[in-house]
């Protein structure tokens, strides 16, 4: 079987436990072939060259947007890569190779932003597609330090391993995101070595012009799409369980097992995303599941993912949510029966590129749902100054959803929950489809709302 694996940032960091429990295995010689992996870079990596994922702190990014001294930040993130390199000596990774590779890409990468910089000094260009150029090579180094690191430490356990560097640093053909991946996978044969390729891809269109940091799984999908993979296997550090963990505990959560790709797009809308959406897409197309396993649970068969999947029980199979939450209530007495009134607001919606997440409605009140950050907050005021009434409250959100759901009793059940546990339902919502039970609560109920739907529903 052809599988295409992605392994996280998160996992990589640990690249003892990746190489023993995934790479090798309980594989015997022979057995190790017929496997693509794609790789993101290094934990907190992309974070130092762009900016925190969750934070925004500032990276090496922001110098260059800035015009300030960038290469010196970027000699500061090499040295960092170093240090990881040393690291990974101990699990079989020839440090001063290594090290040679990776600092001549930060001097490739130095070369091309300096390169950048004079021709955005020049005025005569549209700084935006320079800043994104930029953005795209910084981005690139993350997966080009820890594919070519697991491709050095995989041949030197006496595995045949190929480095597929989907980043085109050495060249400059004008090739689009599929067009790269169908070159550099042309003519492999995948029963007889391991591939590990970056989880950036070099392409006209711009990867993370189109993708932003979702870009590894999008290089992930298309890969297996291309070669087509029997199966797609993303790799990450915990379990897709019934309830987060860290909220419920270990003990009252487990993995999901089987589920399909609506429900993984009920979870991507809710940021609590089991692959890309943009990923998830091409895949679901061509016909090809997605398996998440637990890196350090190798023996466990994790969960799949299929098109048609249809639990032949009635259950829930995940509860989830976030606290981030932003509920927008726009009240008027002249929309009853006035056709299009959604629409008008749906176009300042568009200008903020803002999608919601939930909607409700009444005879004069719309409801929506939206994650809250900087662009809500400008929406929220546009909204006050052009619709009759308009409330902004932070919430949190938190669904029930599952396959098999459309049957009597599960609103039930949650409401119970919830009410017997103090927990007032400040908005609802689903569809006729009914995979996705969406409750709105107050924020500082949205942990106990997470336990008690889970007890009530999954346990």
């Amino acid at each position: 079987m052809l599988t295409v694996e992605k392994i996280g940032g998160t996992s990589m960091s640990q690249f003892h436990d990746v190489l023993y429990n995934i790479v090798i295995g309980k594989r015997k010689e022979g057995e190790f072939y017929n496997r693509v992996f794609v790789v993101s870079a290094y934990n907190n990596v992309t974070n130092w060259l762009l900016e925190h994922k969750k934070t925004n702190e500032p990276g090496v990014y922001q110098k260059f947007l800035n015009s300030e001294d960038y290469k010196a930040d970027l000699d500061k993130v090499c040295q960092k890569l170093i240090s990881i390199n040393e690291g990974l000596e101990n699990v079989g990774l020839q440090l001063s190779e290594a090290n040679e590779f990776i600092t001549n890409r930060v001097e490739q990468a130095k070369t091309m932003l300096s390169s950048l910089s004079k021709v955005l000094a020049s005025g005569y260009v549209n700084a935006h597609d320079i800043h994104l150029a930029a953005r795209e090579i910084l981005a690139s180094i993350g997966e080009a330090h820890s594919a070519w690191n697991s491709t050095n430490i995989i041949n030197n356990k006496g595995i045949h391993a190929k480095f597929v560097d989907l980043c085109g640093f050495d060249d400059n053909e004008a090739l689009t995101i599929d067009e790269r991946i169908t070159k550099e996978f042309s003519g492999i044969d995948f029963k007889n070595v391991i591939c590990v390729a970056t989880g950036y891809t070099k392409g006209t269109e711009g990867i993370m012009r189109v993708f932003d940091r979702g870009y590894s799984e999008v290089t992930f999908s298309k890969a297996a799409v291309d070669i087509k993979a029997d199966e797609a296997v993303i790799h990450k550090e915990y379990h897709l369980s019934s309830a987060d963990p860290n909220i419920v505990g270990v003990e009252n959560c487990v993995p999901v097992g089987l589920t399909n790709y609506i429900i993984a797009d009920q979870l991507a809308d809710i940021g609590m995303e089991a692959i890309h959406p943009k990923a998830a897409k091409p895949l679901e197309l061509s016909g090809i599941n997605i398996r998440i396993k637990n890196t350090f649970d190798p023996d466990h068969i994790g969960t799949l993912i299929s098109k048609n999947y249809v639990s032949p029980d009635a259950r829930v199979e995940i509860v989830s949510g976030s606290k981030k939450m932003l509920a927008i209530e726009i009240h008027d007495p002249l929309m009853v029966s006035e056709v299009g009134y959604d629409a008008q607001i749906m176009t300042y919606f568009q200008k903020y590129n803002i999608s919601y997440v939930l909607k409700s409605t009444n005879a004069n009140s719309i409801t929506m749902v939206i994650w809250e950050n900087n662009a809500s907050e400008k929406l929220l005021e546009e909204l006050k100054q052009n619709f009759y009434q308009v409330t902004g409250v932070p919430v949190a959100l938190v669904c029930a959803m599952g396959t098999n759901i459309a049957t009597p009793g599960f609103l039930y059940r949650a409401a119970k929950a919830l009410y017997e546990n103090n927990i007032n339902i400040e908005c609802y919502a689903q569809s006729i489809m009914q995979v996705n039970m969406q409750f709105v609560v107050k924020r500082e109920h949205y942990e106990k709302a997470i336990i008690a739907l889970n007890q009530a529903l999954c346990n």
